[in-house]
């Protein structure tokens, strides 16, 4: 009997050891689980439309004329678009036309960007918009609405740079960075004594260009409603030399996690003819909105 109080404190170590080990492990299950963030909605686009068939025929020759003319081989070609060159189809696509007519050369041509958000903190569609906002930013543009958190991060706080919108904040913008916004095969990236970013002056455009044959004001660069998420438009006049206005409309808008960048340009024959600024704005909008009705779909 002298025995069994050491029996009996051994069989309460073992216990106790046991009991210690199921509480530490249940402990480290608890440690792990506990940094759990759940991730962001994923976005509406998981793939892109063909680029170089999301333009009805009827509207291209509409934006395109004189191609409606052409032999039917060439009338083909140029309806058939040149796609751009891409490494991820699924990510980014474009298309581009060119129309020449004995008034003027007309181009066109539509990019669809899928943002993808590799921060399981940051929504697809917030990643969108601080894209959406990088743009709209370098066209010397801002929006009154206050960009997700993604953008204040990675871009400069556009969203305050819409609580400044017509208290002369834009005035002091350079120039160069919209560029980003209408670059477009054939155009010129220098820009116009004769346009401001933000085209504060819509007639001056008009005005400046040499010969004063525009009948139409000009109408300023401005943000868009009523077209996807957000979006924008900048209208760019450029001349290069003693050639005729050049003259860039880009609209680009954002429908939750893809990007659409619409560029509609024309290259008048004579020095003396001007580009009728409303009518490729419009057209560049109509178009626009079809592509966003597209999407839709």
């Amino acid at each position: 009997m002298a025995y069994v109080p050491g029996v009996a404190l051994l069989a309460a170590l073992v216990v106790g050891c046991s009991a210690g080990s199921d509480s530490n492990a249940n402990g480290a299950d608890g440690k792990a689980g506990s940094p759990t963030v759940t991730p962001a909605p994923p976005g509406k686009y998981e793939t892109l439309p063909a680029p170089c068939r999301a333009v009805p025929r009827g509207m291209l020759k509409d934006l395109l004329p004189g191609a409606a003319e052409l032999p039917g081989d060439q009338q083909e070609k140029v309806f058939r678009g040149s796609a751009s060159v891409t490494y991820d189809t699924d990510r980014k696509v474009g298309c581009s036309w060119k129309s020449d007519a004995p008034n003027a050369t007309r181009s066109l041509s539509i990019d669809f960007e899928r943002v993808v958000s590799y921060d399981p903190a940051v929504s697809d569609d917030d990643r969108a918009d601080t894209v959406y906002a990088k743009k709209e930013k370098a066209a010397g543009l801002s929006s009154p609405a206050t960009p997700g958190p993604d953008a204040e991060k990675d871009s400069a706080a556009p969203g305050e740079q819409g609580k400044d919108k017509g208290k002369g904040a834009d005035a002091d913008k350079p120039e160069d960075p919209a560029a980003d916004a209408t670059a477009s095969a054939g155009g010129s990236a220098d820009p116009s004594p004769s346009s401001s970013p933000s085209g504060g002056d819509g007639g001056g455009d008009n005005g400046d260009s040499g010969a004063g044959t525009g009948t139409e004001e000009a109408l300023p660069s401005r943000v868009l409603d009523n077209l996807g998420d957000a979006a924008f438009l900048h209208d760019r006049p450029t001349r290069a030399g003693s050639t005729a206005q050049h003259r860039t409309v880009s609209v680009v808008f954002r429908t939750s996690n893809v990007v659409v960048t619409v560029r509609y340009a024309e290259q008048p024959a004579l020095v003396t003819q001007v580009s009728d600024s409303r009518e490729l704005q419009e057209k560049a909008q109509a178009l626009a909105r079809k592509l966003a009705e597209t999407l839709s779909e």
